[in-house]
């Protein structure tokens, strides 16, 4: 494949991450085929990050007030000149042939618009192995998606017309953001995985977003109420949503429970109920 074949933006979104940042970009910059553009939108950080960036001229640097990650993506997205849109996380890097593997898999198989890819686990600075709950898949894998988010936003490449027809990320979830936009787009298209590791996600550190919450099934919930009331499921669709729906629901609830915090504990009980009679009326039906 020659290199002018590709029309790809990369969108870093970052915030306060000076010492991982550069390599990131630099895991960009160094591959085997090289992306149209690189835009890294700074979230309003207060570190080094500005100074840093003056010594990446190849990149277009973009700084914004501190609005969320989900923002940082859109804008990126909004600014972003080409037909696709890849992302990378300012903690994890790209393996050299990432986006060379993921264009040869779409060559071959142009009805896809959504493709991600496999990826090695890095936390504390070991290698881990995921659970098999985190197993990847391609095809229609609206079901895989559910219970938790299976597609890393450092894979993922998406042609930018999915963007229009579907939205983007939501600024109103701090986090499970991209399990909302993944549902929204799996529901209705199918995903080209490709079956080798080729990003670097590191996990582990103090400013992981997923450890500045308790309850992160809270945020699931509400993007699953989201797009159940969006009526654009149906059928089993509809139902594996519902099940899936009444069961963060229940393990929510529960610990809401034991941590004392009883009135939002019966807030959920009383959503669940709602959501149940809707489940148990597609089931009769």
């Amino acid at each position: 494949m020659e290199t002018k074949a590709i029309s790809v933006s990369v969108v870093i979104p970052t915030y306060n991450r000076e010492k991982r940042l550069p390599a990131a970009v630099r895991s960009v910059l160094d591959q085997s085929l090289s992306p149209s553009e690189i835009i890294v939108i700074d979230d309003g950080s207060t570190d080094a990050t500005p100074a840093l960036m003056g010594h990446f001229p190849e990149v277009r640097y973009i700084r914004q007030e501190n609005k969320g990650v989900s923002q940082a993506r859109n804008h990126g997205i909004r600014v972003a000149k080409h037909e696709w849109i890849a992302f990378l996380d300012s903690d994890d890097e790209w393996l050299p042939r990432k986006l060379e593997k993921q264009f040869q898999a779409l060559e071959r198989q142009p009805q896809y618009r959504f493709c991600h890819t496999d990826e090695i686990w890095i936390r504390r600075g070991r290698r881990v192995n995921p659970m098999k709950k985190h197993a990847k898949y391609g095809g229609y894998i609206f079901d895989q998606c559910l219970p938790l988010c299976v597609i890393s936003p450092s894979s993922a490449l998406i042609h930018r017309d999915l963007f229009d027809r579907y939205g983007t990320f939501d600024p109103e979830l701090p986090v499970c953001e991209d399990y909302d936009l993944w549902l929204r787009m799996c529901a209705r298209e199918p995903v080209l995985y490709v079956d080798e590791p080729l990003l670097l996600k590191f996990g582990g550190h103090e400013d992981q977003l997923s450890q500045a919450y308790w309850g992160m099934d809270r945020f699931r919930i509400r993007a699953l109420e989201n797009l159940i009331r969006s009526g654009v499921l149906n059928g089993a669709a509809l139902a594996g949503a519902l099940d899936t729906l009444c069961r963060k629901i229940d393990i929510y609830a529960n610990g809401a429970e034991k941590r004392r915090r009883l009135e939002e504990a019966h807030s959920y009980r009383e959503k669940k109920r709602y959501f149940e009679a809707r489940y148990a009326a597609i089931r009769s039906g």
